[in-house]
């Protein structure tokens, strides 16, 4: 037996319709289309599908097994074309994010909040990228937006850039370094410098400042939450640096300060790294859209 999703509209529109001719008309097609098709199918079957002496028509016991067949079948199937429809027009689909900054949470989630009320059908997923490497998983299709500070020529792979930030060293406002207009590699020598848990290759202050002069501060202690860096920096535990968009608040706090790292200051930039084939798509385009704008609003003191 061959049954085909054909069938089962034609099943469910002559239960609807009671009749041929009215089923037919639900169908686009002509009674006599209608009348073979539904002999073609009762052959297939080896029995009766409706009871022919009444009216209006009525499905026989074998099919009304096939009615609720395909009331359980064609709203799946109708819900899958919507899904491939959306996929098409760019509505609906996969959006796993990988980030390579561990502070850039704090301006992430607002931007993951304006893209949920814009494309709710998406689904979106972060991972750390700190933790495994992420642009070789965006050329494997295992997440699909890489956000990093370090741009590779890679083929297929487009970088927006997004936004530049500046990396601020934050320390509490009694401490000596706070009357400098500045501060250099040789100042963080005598200090305990809070950082993130993350390799040194992936932190400002080193890669932009320490490592090139060759500058090793009298201690590192590792940190997981921003919250609890700021509370350590403010109870003269140590000093941190940190993007300018973390530090929005305490910027205009008594008890911190904040200092440039030298005189011209650090300036980075953050862009996501996409595949060629979807940087263009509806939902993709937004959400860079939003990466561009939104992280700006947090870095106004």
């Amino acid at each position: 037996m061959h049954i085909e999703f054909r069938h089962l509209r034609t099943i469910k529109a002559i239960h609807e319709a009671g009749g041929l001719a009215r089923a037919a008309e639900l169908l686009n097609i002509t009674q006599s289309a209608l009348s073979h098709q539904v002999k073609g199918l009762e052959d297939q079957c080896g029995v009766e599908l409706f009871v022919r002496r009444s009216k209006p028509l009525k499905l026989s016991a074998a099919g009304l097994r096939l009615l609720r067949l395909a009331e359980r079948i064609l709203p799946e199937i109708e819900a899958l074309q919507e899904e491939f429809r959306g996929l098409v027009a760019g509505r609906t689909g996969r959006l796993h994010i990988a980030i390579e900054c561990h502070a850039c949470f704090e301006w992430l989630f607002p931007v993951l909040e304006a893209f949920r009320r814009a494309f709710p059908d998406v689904d979106v997923d972060i991972r750390a990228g700190l933790a495994f490497d992420a642009l070789p998983a965006l050329l494997r299709e295992e997440v699909d937006l890489v956000v990093s500070s370090d741009p590779e020529a890679l083929a297929g792979v487009d970088f927006t850039p997004l936004f530049d930030y500046e990396a601020l060293f934050v320390a509490a406002a009694t401490h000596p370094l706070a009357t400098k207009a500045f501060v250099e590699a040789e100042d963080f020598r005598d200090e305990t410098l809070i950082t993130y848990p993350v390799d040194r290759s992936r932190l400002d202050v080193f890669t932009a400042l320490l490592t090139p002069a060759r500058v090793e501060p009298r201690a590192i202690r590792q940190v997981e939450l921003t919250a609890v860096i700021l509370l350590l920096v403010v109870s003269g535990r140590g000093v941190a640096v940190l993007p300018d968009w973390v530090l929005r608040e305490v910027r205009t706090h008594s008890d911190f300060v904040t200092r440039p790292l030298t005189a011209a200051g650090v300036t980075r930039r953050l862009f996501a790294a996409t595949r060629a084939e979807d940087t263009a798509r509806p939902f993709m385009a937004q959400m860079l859209r939003l990466m561009r704008t939104e992280p700006v609003k947090l870095q106004r003191p």
